[in-house]
């Protein structure tokens, strides 16, 4: 199941709106064949491992970090493709929460006589696939707040000039962050000051979605955007329904706050660059009342620390 997890992972950037499954098919002499998802309209990842095992599949076991589909779409269904490859069985990471498939991928192994399995590395296979259960579960996508700021906390100038304040590596590993969202979101406020372009550069993946939230004006170079209006719930289900299962939230200070104020974010993303404003007339990451107690304070658990060149990268997983 760690193989088939580490297979997923390849694929991350080019699946989407499909799920970044892998596979793993092992003989009862040891070999072993791996497939991951491919693009919308190719082989599902049993289907690629499938494949490449050919005859030796019958007997085997397959490792399957998501449940294999039930369903004809744009491929046939996984599990009948692992029923008709002789596999004796299946073992699996989470159940698929999607109407379509949601137990009964199981329930046609299990009639056909497979072994199955559910649960192995479950809480793995999760965090792996955490965009695609939310919105399958939800409607609406996982949010990414990401923010870059000085040690201090501070993410602007007294003047407004906020550019490049963490290095070029960190800036690369934000590129990469796009490159695994389908959407990317900003205010009007931030394309006025900043105009920036948020597409991905200098990493393999295509653009995501460029949203902002009001209007920009023609000549922005976020263009062409998605303007839109309304609460920031409407704004999620709008998304959510256009099939965007992850959501890169870029600012500014103001969008940051209200996201987080709204218990909207699923995932904190900071860089923090070693400066110091060293005053507090700099702006802060978040614009707008805060917690007004210590018993109100937002916690959460810190799942990732990742040292980017000069700056840092912290990740916070709101409890």
């Amino acid at each position: 199941m760690d193989a088939a997890i580490g297979a997923g992972a390849t694929v991350r950037a080019t699946t989407s709106p499909n799920p970044w499954v892998g596979c793993v098919i092992r003989t009862d002499d040891g070999r072993v064949f791996t497939g991951a998802t491919s693009p919308p309209g190719g082989p599902h990842a049993e289907a690629v491992a499938i494949t490449a095992a050919g005859a030796a599949a019958r007997g085997s076991t397959a490792y399957v970090t998501l449940e294999p589909c039930s369903h004809f779409g744009r491929t046939p269904p996984c599990a009948d493709a692992l029923i008709a490859a002789g596999v004796r069985r299946v073992v699996v990471g989470v159940l698929d929460p999607d109407v379509s498939v949601s137990g009964t991928g199981i329930d046609r192994l299990i009639a056909a006589g497979v072994d199955v399995e559910v649960g192995i590395r479950a809480r793995e296979v999760r965090e792996q696939l955490a965009p695609y259960l939310k919105q399958r579960t939800t409607g609406r996508p996982y949010v990414v707040l990401k923010l870059a700021a000085t040690l201090d906390g501070r993410i602007a100038a007294p003047d407004g000039s906020s550019s490049w304040i963490t290095d070029s590596t960190a800036r690369q590993d934000v590129h990469r962050l796009r490159a695994i969202s389908d959407a990317v979101l900003v205010g009007a406020g931030t394309v006025r000051v900043d105009d920036p372009r948020l597409t991905v550069r200098d990493v393999p993946g295509k653009d995501p979605l460029r949203v902002v939230l009001g209007s920009a004006s023609p000549g922005s170079k976020v263009h062409p955007a998605l303007e839109m209006s309304g609460s920031l719930e409407s704004v999620l289900d709008d998304l959510g329904g256009r099939g965007v299962l992850q959501l890169l939230v870029e600012g500014g200070a103001r969008v940051a706050h209200d996201f987080h104020a709204a218990g909207l974010v699923d995932r904190y993303v900071l860089y923090f660059a070693p400066a110091l404003f060293g005053g507090d007339d700099a702006l802060g990451m978040f614009r707008g009342s805060g917690a007004q107690s210590m018993q109100e304070l937002t916690r959460g658990e810190i799942v990732r620390v990742e040292q980017l060149g000069r700056d840092l990268r912290i990740d916070l997983s709101p409890a």
